[in-house]
């Protein structure tokens, strides 16, 4: 009998320690957060707090309706005024459409978060607008260039980031995506000609001459791709482990793909107009006309590609120009975050200066024959 009951006993301890994970991991999902989407329908009440530097925010309670799911229909209420100090509270009014975290807490209540506005509606206008000014400005070539988007885009989505979360060189990866990306912009637009021939020929030595600096500046500088905050969350994340250098090296090449095409391909059309205005030009002068006008053009690709960085880093800038701890130029300068975004700047723009010689010189070469045909 007693054999009986210490088999029970051990069964029940067994099956209990069997289904703890289970009912631990039954709870944990139970409190997880729920995102969905709510629209307010009252402000009930607003109160204004004043930072220690002058600076204010609002708080606010608001009454939400559930736009989604299980919570479609239903009212909620966010208690948002609190003596905790949120840096970029949002302020939100009657109709606004916004996204609700709701867990369950401790005592088995319901609390609910506003976490953000819904941004989505206005982005898909913007696209909207995007499309039909590009197809009335652009018509046919314009329709082109949206597929060449899109193409990109999937790309990008579908086989670079995949690639690199499986584990494999950033770097290399993003150097053949990149090519593709290049060979369908190109053709696709410009048609399957001796022009587009030129412009992916222009493209491969200009990209081989970036790619040759920024391994050896990413090497030199000691540059690691751990500068940015968004790479310390992706440590651990997925079953490979990714290489950070290389995904630096491949932002690099990536970054820099679209405006060697842009001007690689003004350069081979600029050099066609011209031998096409006077068939009778030597090669020579057409390559001077067309450096010339490559110059004007190069200024501004130059500044364009400057001030794209800039204007990415702009919180950090004004940090550094605020220099509360003191900061020199000389430090500034070392610290790997700055250093990154001017080894970036620097190679993307050497690679640009380097593109337009190089395609007019080409293109140039070719001019005795239509380039188009």
């Amino acid at each position: 009998m007693n054999k009986i009951i210490f088999k029970t006993i051990l069964t029940v301890v067994g099956l209990t320690f069997l289904f703890i994970p289970a009912i631990s991991r039954a709870d944990q999902a139970a409190n997880e957060p729920e995102t969905f989407k709510a629209k307010v329908i009252e402000v009930m009440a607003v109160k204004e707090i004043t930072r220690e530097d002058g600076s204010k925010f609002k708080q606010q309670n608001l009454k939400l309706q559930g736009l989604e799911g299980k919570w479609k229909g239903k009212e909620i209420i966010y208690n948002g005024i609190s003596d905790i100090e949120v840096a970029d509270a949002g302020f939100y009014k009657t109709g606004d459409k916004v996204f609700v975290e709701g867990y369950t807490d401790e005592s088995g209540e319901m609390v609910y978060y506003v976490v953000d506005f819904v941004r989505s509606g206005y982005i898909y206008l913007l696209t909207a607008i995007f499309v039909i000014m590009t197809l009335l400005v652009g018509r046919f070539k314009g329709f082109k260039a949206l597929l060449s988007l899109f193409a990109s885009f999937i790309i990008i989505i579908k086989f670079i980031l995949p690639q690199i979360l499986a584990g494999r060189d950033p770097f290399l990866i993003s150097l053949i995506g990149s090519l593709v990306i290049l060979a369908i912009i190109i053709y696709l637009t410009e048609g399957f000609n001796k022009k587009s021939h030129l412009a992916v020929l222009s493209v491969l030595i200009s990209l081989f001459v970036t790619l040759i600096l920024s391994v050896i500046f990413a090497d030199l500088t000691r540059l690691t791709g751990f500068s940015q905050e968004e790479s310390a969350f992706l440590i651990g994340v997925g079953q490979a482990v990714i290489n950070f250098k290389g995904l630096l090296l491949a932002g690099f090449i990536i970054g820099a793909v679209g405006v060697l095409d842009d001007i690689i391909i003004g350069q081979i059309e600029a050099v066609e107009q011209i031998k096409e205005a006077n068939p009778n030009l030597p090669s020579g002068k057409v390559f001077i006309l067309a450096y010339r006008v490559g110059n004007a053009h190069l200024g501004a690709i130059i500044n364009t590609l400057f001030l794209t960085y800039v204007g990415a880093s702009l919180p950090l800038l004004l940090l550094f120009v605020l220099n509360t701890n003191g900061v020199t130029f000389s430090r500034l300068i070392n610290t790997e975050i700055v250093s990154t975004e001017i080894v970036r700047t620097l190679v993307g723009s050497i690679g640009v200066i380097l593109s337009m010689p190089i395609a007019t010189f080409l293109a140039s070469l070719k001019s005795k024959k239509s380039i188009t045909k």
